[in-house]
This record gives C-alpha cells, sequence and structure tokens, in this order.
C-alpha cells in the first residue's frame, strides 16, 4: 500500500453500532439515557461528599476523584456519538479523533490508577487500622491523586503523538462507536510497529502493574480478614470492601480483555461491545454500587436533598425581589 500524505486527511468515519436506520433512535434515546445517569449520579456523589463533614475522609476524597473522572470519562465518547446520530453522520475530523483519543487515554488511566488508589486504602484501613489516619493523611492523599493525574497525561500525551506522526491512506472506516487507539493506528499505511509496541507496554505496565497492586492488596485484606475470629466481624471488614472489588472486576475484566485477547479472536462486534462496558456501563454502575450498600453516603445525600430543599425557597424569594 502506498503511503498518502497525512497533511491531506481531514476526517474519519465512526461506523458505530450499527448502519440500520431503524435502530438509531433507540441507540440515541439508550446513550442519552445512560450518560445522563452517569452525569447525574456522579454528581450528586461529588456533591455529597463535598457537603458532609462526616465523610470528608480518604476513602470518600478518592471516591469523588473517581466520580469527577467518571463524567469526563463518559463525556469524551458518548456526546459526540449522540451528535453523529441526531445528524445522521458519522463524520469526525483529523483533530476531534486525537483529542479524542488523548482524553480517552487521560481518563482510562486515571480510573485505573484511583482504583488502585482506593485498593491500598482499603489495606492500609483493615491491615493497620491504629496507623490509619498517620498513613493517609491528607498529604499523601493529595498527591497520590496528583501523580496519577501527571503520570496519566504525560503516557497519554506521548501515545497520540507518536499516532500523529504516522500517515493514513484512503481507508479510514473506525469499526467502533469512537476513535479508538489500537483500531486508529491499524488504518495506519505507514510503519505503525513502534506505536504498537509502546502501546502494549503502557498496557503492561500502567495497567497490569496497578492491577497487580491491587491483588496484593486484596491478598493482604483476605489475609487479615481470615485473622478476626467473629463473623460478625469478617462481614464488616469486607463489606468496606465489597463495592470496590465489584467496580474493580468490572473495569479490568473488560479493559484486559480488549487489548489481551489475542487478534485473531478479535471481531469488530465483540471489540465494540468489550469497550461500551468499560467505557458507559463501568461509570454509570459507580454511583448505584457505591451509594445503595454504603451508609455514610446515603446520609451525605440524604443531608444534601435537605439543604437543597430548605435553600430553594430561600433563592426563589430572593429572585422575586
Amino acid at each position: 500500500m502506498v503511503p498518502g500524505n497525512k497533511t491531506q486527511i481531514s476526517e474519519f468515519i465512526l461506523l458505530g453500532f450499527s448502519e440500520e436506520p431503524a435502530l438509531q433512535p433507540l441507540l440515541f434515546g439508550l446513550f442519552l439515557s445512560l450518560y445522563l445517569i452517569t452525569v447525574v449520579g456522579n454528581l450528586l456523589i461529588i456533591l455529597a461528599v463535598i457537603s458532609d463533614s462526616h465523610v470528608h475522609t480518604p476513602m470518600y476524597f478518592f471516591l469523588s476523584n473517581l466520580s469527577f473522572v467518571d463524567i469526563c470519562f463518559i463525556s469524551t465518547t458518548i456526546p459526540k456519538m449522540l451528535v453523529n446520530i441526531q445528524t445522521q453522520s458519522k463524520v469526525i475530523s483529523y483533530e476531534d479523533c486525537f483529542t479524542q483519543i488523548y482524553f480517552f487515554l487521560l481518563f482510562v488511566q486515571l480510573d485505573d490508577f484511583l482504583l488502585t488508589v482506593m485498593s491500598y486504602d482499603r489495606y492500609v484501613a483493615i491491615c493497620h487500622p491504629l496507623h490509619y489516619t498517620v498513613i493517609m493523611n491528607a498529604r499523601l492523599c493529595a498527591l497520590l491523586v496528583l501523580v496519577s493525574w501527571m503520570i496519566g497525561a504525560l503516557n497519554s500525551l506521548l501515545q497520540t503523538l507518536l499516532a500523529l506522526s504516522l500517515s493514513f491512506c484512503t481507508v479510514l472506516e473506525i469499526p467502533h462507536f469512537f476513535c479508538e487507539f489500537e483500531e486508529v493506528i491499524q488504518l495506519a499505511c505507514s510503519d505503525a510497529s513502534l506505536n504498537k509496541t509502546m502501546m502494549y507496554f503502557a498496557v503492561g505496565l500502567l495497567g497490569g502493574g496497578p492491577f497487580a497492586g491491587i491483588c496484593y492488596s486484596y491478598s493482604r485484606i483476605v489475609s487479615s480478614i481470615h485473622r478476626i475470629s467473629s463473623a460478625h466481624g469478617k462481614y464488616k471488614a469486607f463489606s468496606t470492601c465489597a463495592s470496590h472489588l465489584s467496580v474493580v472486576s468490572l473495569f479490568y475484566c473488560t479493559a484486559l480483555g480488549v487489548y489481551f485477547t489475542p487478534a485473531v479472536t478479535h471481531n469488530s462486534h465483540s471489540t465494540v461491545t468489550a469497550s461500551v462496558m468499560y467505557t458507559v456501563v463501568t461509570p454509570v454502575l459507580n454511583p448505584f454500587i457505591y451509594s445503595l450498600r454504603n451508609k455514610d453516603i446515603k446520609r451525605a445525600l440524604r443531608k444534601f436533598f435537605r439543604m437543597a430543599t430548605i435553600l430553594e425557597p430561600i433563592v426563589l424569594r430572593r429572585k422575586k425581589c
């Protein structure tokens, strides 16, 4: 294949889920609903944590950061897909595609890092309860989040700049609902071996490394829980980890499955379905998983709604004046 001039490339085509016209309104309604649920649910968690001083703890500090990242994560892909469905267009510009790649990589890595930090928080809380407040101090919590953002931003920038150096030819159809990084570099007609090597290295290091850290944290947690004599104590200790473990399982089983499944077994439908699980379903479920069985979040939400109810008539009276 003869390389094309990459400066002539102005757009890509996102094939999405289906080309059936009858399915487009259904897809639009479904993903719009999921997007709104994600934004509202995660925003409520952030507001609840901010408004209630009882949940100003490391665990909920990380949870509010995870909720913010999930809002940004789903906002990177779904709004563009909804616009394309509404306008009956599958086009995304060259610049928008690589911007989407950068932010997608950034937020998926932040999700990964924050889940790892949260597992470390649970490890310290269960295995070293007497030293928890000393170890998980405000400075360390802020530093862990800052380092997560820095590593994510630098790796995303590196991967995106490498992809920008590729030349693309005439076949510019992406069998996905967003500019998925691996799918885009497979369209290149110039040598993409360095890009693929760096991609798998980053997935192994920045995906596999944190996953190993989570596994180690939970191995120590299980060992500590096993040494607790009472059944009630075991249940109480495990219940503090159940929500986080559910989210970790959902995120890693789908995300790592997309990148580590052999290419022979890949097809566009299975890849898109797996991507939906960790790009859409996980952010949607996070607020429910962390709030339905969490008494602290439930109490914080009730307090927030009470405050909103009290403040609403005051705001309305001021507007009338």
